[in-house]
C-alpha cells in the first residue's frame, strides 16, 4: 500500500515532463497562426471534418476516426475543396504533434476557410489522453506511427510503430 502513492507521483511526474516537453517543442516550431483545439474540446465535438496531414504510411497505421488523409508534402488544395466545399465548415487539422498540421492549416486559411483549428499535440496527445485510434479497417488499435525515435518520445501511450 505504501507503494501506491509513490507510483502515482511517478506517473504524474512522467506525464508532466511529457507535457512540458510537448509545449516547448510546439513553441519552438509553431507560430500559433492556426488556433489550437485541445483533445478534450475535440472529443466533445461531432460535426467537424478531421484532416490528417501526416505521411500516408503514418495514417495507414492509425488515425482518428473518420479522418480524411490529405498529407503534408502531398497536400492538394483542389482535392480538399472537392471534399469540403463549405468554407465555413469547422476543420480540425492534425499530424503527430501539431507542426505539419499548422502548415496545412495556414494553407486552408489562405484559401478562404474560416473555421480551421490545429489539434494541440496531434495524434500523440490524442492517444496519450486515452482517446481511440483506428486502423485502415476502421478497427480500434493501440498502434501509432511514432515518426522517429526522437519524436516518439512524446508518445507515452499506445504501441509505437516506426516503419
Amino acid at each position: 500500500m505504501k507503494l501506491l502513492p509513490a507510483l502515482f507521483l511517478l506517473l504524474f511526474y512522467v506525464s508532466s515532463f511529457s507535457q512540458s516537453k510537448l509545449h516547448k517543442t510546439l513553441k519552438k516550431f509553431n507560430t500559433e497562426s492556426v488556433t489550437y483545439i485541445t483533445v478534450e474540446e475535440l472529443s466533445k465535438k461531432d460535426d467537424v471534418v478531421l484532416l490528417d496531414t501526416r505521411k500516408k504510411e503514418e495514417f495507414n497505421v492509425s488515425h482518428i476516426k473518420n479522418s480524411i488523409w490529405v498529407g503534408h508534402k502531398a497536400f492538394q488544395m483542389d482535392s480538399v475543396y472537392h471534399k469540403i466545399p463549405n468554407k465555413d465548415q469547422e476543420i480540425i487539422v492534425y499530424c503527430s504533434i501539431g507542426v505539419r498540421s499548422e502548415d496545412i492549416g495556414e494553407e486552408l486559411i489562405k484559401f478562404g476557410y474560416t473555421n480551421v483549428k490545429n489539434l494541440y499535440g496531434g495524434i500523440f496527445e490524442w492517444k496519450n489522453q486515452d482517446q481511440p485510434v483506428y486502423n485502415l479497417d476502421e478497427k480500434k488499435t493501440e498502434k501509432v506511427h511514432a515518426f522517429s525515435k526522437h519524436w516518439g518520445k512524446l508518445l507515452t501511450k499506445g504501441k509505437k510503430v516506426y516503419r
